[in-house]
């Protein structure tokens, strides 16, 4: 149980750090974001949020994350658009990393590596410019799908064909 309130506890820290008010449903939304093993939309955060407070609606949702982006604790990306508009969520509380993308079966993955420093350093150097935030997209083809028929060589016109994403 004590491990339970530290842990809910480090997550209120940052949003009364940015003066965001507390309210039940915002500690829940947001804890769920930074809990989560893969990256979720908003409407898969409503219907986690829905299973643990049957209370909640989408509207809370969406006004929550708007929150949440406003003081830069959320950051929304788009995936590479694998499964079309969407926008994805999760916390900054992570360190900074780069999102790799299957295009051909949408799986996602993590990189946390020293590149995106020197990358960040680079840019700070060269253009005088300080960096607050990077994102960074990679997309191309898993090792399963370069396997398969899901890859296509770039000087084709067709597109990859697509089957369905698996969670991130």
């Amino acid at each position: 149980m004590a491990a339970r309130a530290a842990k809910l506890s480090s997550l209120r820290e940052p949003l009364r750090k940015h003066g965001i008010r507390l309210t039940r449903q915002r500690e829940l939304l947001f804890g769920l974001i930074h809990n989560s093993h893969t990256h979720l939309n908003a409407d898969q955060l409503f219907e986690l949020a829905k299973a643990k407070d049957p209370k909640i609606n989408r509207v809370t949702v969406y006004r929550s994350l708007k929150v949440f982006k406003e003081q830069g604790l959320v950051d929304e990306l788009d995936l590479m658009h694998f499964q079309g508009e969407h926008h994805y969520y999760e916390t900054r509380l992570k360190p900074e990393h780069a999102h790799i993308v299957c295009m051909g079966c949408g799986a996602v993955m993590e990189y946390f590596g020293e590149p995106l420093q020197t990358i960040r350093e680079q840019v700070e150097s060269q253009f005088g410019f300080k960096v607050q935030v990077t994102r960074t997209e990679v997309g191309g083809f898993c090792a399963d799908c370069q396997q398969g028929d899901l890859a296509v060589d770039p000087a084709e016109e067709s597109a990859p064909s697509r089957v369905p994403a698996r969670p991130a």
